[in-house]
């Protein structure tokens, strides 16, 4: 009997109650890992590879943004889109009390709460994009308009 049995994540529960199709890709690693080697161990490709951040808002509500891993969020235009004065990156050690998720595994999907979620409008140019799974190791293979309906997202510009 094989004990090769794949642990679920918060992020896959939410997709199979969906029944959200999706394909997983597992990678040995220790610690955090950036989304550039992450791609590279995966051999997911560079340019469909996105990563989640998430920011809070001069009024202190929580945001979550899915961005092309060779990116950087471009904070003013963000604001701008989520109609705030000013945007700020989360700090590290607030990540987990936050989303729920440790740094290299955070998923749009499953967060402890739901935050306002945008995903970059490059993602609709893609059959598939690669998100992390929610879990340092695993990474989700996903039609990014599935993701959107799944995750409640809009597309935008930031």
């Amino acid at each position: 009997m094989s004990k090769q049995k794949e642990m679920k994540t918060n992020a896959m529960r939410i997709l199979d109650k969906q029944k959200a199709a999706y394909r997983v890709l597992q990678y040995e690693c220790k610690e955090f890992i950036d989304s550039l080697h992450t791609a590279e161990m995966t051999g997911a490709p560079v340019e469909q590879s996105y990563k989640t951040l998430a920011l809070r808002g001069k009024s202190g509500q929580y945001y979550v943004l899915v961005l092309p891993i060779a990116n950087e969020v471009r904070l003013k235009e963000a604001a701008k889109l989520l109609n705030e004065k000013s945007v700020e990156m989360i700090h590290v050690k607030d990540l987990t009390t936050i989303t729920g998720y440790v740094r290299g595994g955070c998923s749009p999907l499953g967060m402890k709460k739901q935050y306002p979620t945008y995903i970059h409008e490059s993602a609709l140019q893609f059959s598939e994009i690669y998100i992390s799974g929610g879990r340092v190791g695993t990474t989700l293979c996903l039609d990014p308009k599935v993701l959107a309906e799944v995750a409640g997202a809009e597309f935008g510009d930031f």
